[in-house]
């Protein structure tokens, strides 16, 4: 996910959630029609296998981030992908066992991640963290939960793997970008209400992302 990313979890720390998390919450469950859009930055596509399998190397991980939680992180993740239709599993990497055919790393790497927070790299079969982006924030504001952050980027670069390879305009959708750099913004039920929580983003896939990684697979859509 782009770096752009810190400035807005910072500058929303302080709100609260206040009368928009029911819109909010109405919009992450379901998916009406006309409202599955991207910002055309790419081509949905077939999972990069059936199954995904993702194999967590921890070697770089910042202290606050134990193995356990990273697990945790992950494995939510999958199971809330698995609407989709395409399985996947979890796994940790152990000492110097040999890396499982076809698996997906998932890596804490500066170079990998690219100045993201997360990166998604389908040809190398990796899912780079960056550990200087997760520290920076804690840096700026320790009392950020920095682990819903976590969540929400592992669960967006995981898409990828899934095959949405564009990105939502639908705000909260896991998938989405606020705004194309362009002048573009992203939509969502109530505006007005964008604001008035830390993160209006989802931290896992919505219905929505669901409903598009279903289609991109060959796979009917789920009935709302």
């Amino acid at each position: 996910m782009r770096s752009e990313l810190l400035a807005a979890l910072l500058a929303l720390t302080g709100l609260t959630a206040g009368a928009a998390e029911s819109v909010r919450e109405q919009e992450i469950a379901e998916c009406r029609p006309g409202e599955i859009a991207t910002w055309a930055d790419g081509r949905d596509r077939p999972a990069l296998s059936n199954p995904l399998l993702f194999v967590y190397w921890n070697s770089g991980a910042p202290a606050w981030f134990s193995d356990e939680k990273l697990m945790q992180v992950l494995e939510r993740s999958s199971k809330a992908w698995a609407g989709c239709g395409i399985p996947s599993r979890v796994l940790a990497l152990v000492g110097n066992a040999p890396l499982p055919p076809g698996a997906v790393v998932v890596q804490w790497s500066e170079a990998g991640s690219r100045g993201n927070f997360g990166l998604a790299n389908l040809g190398q079969r990796t899912l780079a963290l960056s550990p200087a982006m997760f520290q920076l924030l804690r840096t700026r504001n320790p009392s950020y939960p920095a682990e819903q952050t976590l969540q929400m980027v592992v669960s967006h670069e995981m898409g990828h793997f899934f095959g949405l390879m564009a990105h939502s305009r639908r705000c909260v959708d896991v998938t989405s970008y606020y705004n194309d750099g362009k002048g573009g913004s992203c939509f969502a039920r109530d505006l007005s209400q964008l604001k008035s929580v830390v993160e209006y983003r989802s931290i896992l896939p919505t219905a929505c992302d669901i409903q598009r990684c279903r289609l991109a697979n060959g796979l009917p859509a789920k009935p709302q």
